[in-house]
């Protein structure tokens, strides 16, 4: 991951120019990029360019293209301070996902090392995951408010405000079918997101 983070670049727009970054280190074109992915050339561009947010799905599918964790793109920054060893502040976080998605996800782990990896996930009214998520870890969560329904392979759960879950190399998906945002603060281990 080091290699990845040296040019990470945490100003707005950042993810776009992270994004262009790691394109052109693998030489990549854009044209590439799209096919592989299922987009226009013009969304990426648009992306590179920080006039549009990727969605968690196009993340996902972006990641996969280029063979990285989808939590690449939550990294901020490559300074060695103490308080970024320990500390993450609530403005210094990045915000993936849009809320047209339904969905927008923060990394809260300081770093990407270490055993596991935490994120506050904030879900939309009527937002539904539009793909069955399943990845080679151990994952637990609390929801700290709203309500979801939330399926462990095939079985759904009704969870509110304080249930908490966990399952291990299992098959997911959730609905918000409330009528307020739902956060949960989601853990992930290993670090894979």
């Amino acid at each position: 991951m080091s290699n990845l983070a040296e040019n990470i670049d945490p100003t707005p727009g950042a993810l776009g120019r992270n994004l262009r970054g790691l394109r052109k280190a693998r030489g990549i074109t854009l044209k590439e990029l799209a096919l592989k992915i299922g987009r226009s050339v013009g969304f990426i561009s648009q992306i590179e360019r920080g006039m549009s947010e990727p969605s968690m799905t196009d993340l996902r599918r972006i990641a996969k293209a280029f063979d990285v964790p989808t939590s690449w793109f939550f990294l901020l920054e490559d300074e060695d301070t103490p308080e970024q060893k320990f500390i993450v502040r609530a403005g210094g976080r990045r915000a993936l996902g849009t809320p047209e998605e339904g969905i927008v996800e923060e990394l809260l782990s300081p770093d990407l090392g270490g055993a596991f990896e935490m994120f506050r996930t904030v879900i939309e009214p009527g937002a539904a995951s539009t793909e069955l998520l399943k990845r080679d870890t151990e994952e637990a969560g609390y929801v700290a408010s709203g309500e979801i329904d939330f399926w462990i392979d095939e079985t759904r759960f009704s969870l509110k405000a304080g249930d908490s879950f966990r399952f291990d190399h299992k098959s997911h998906r959730w609905h918000n079918n409330g009528k307020d945002h739902c956060i949960i603060i989601w853990v992930v281990s290993p670090p894979v997101y």
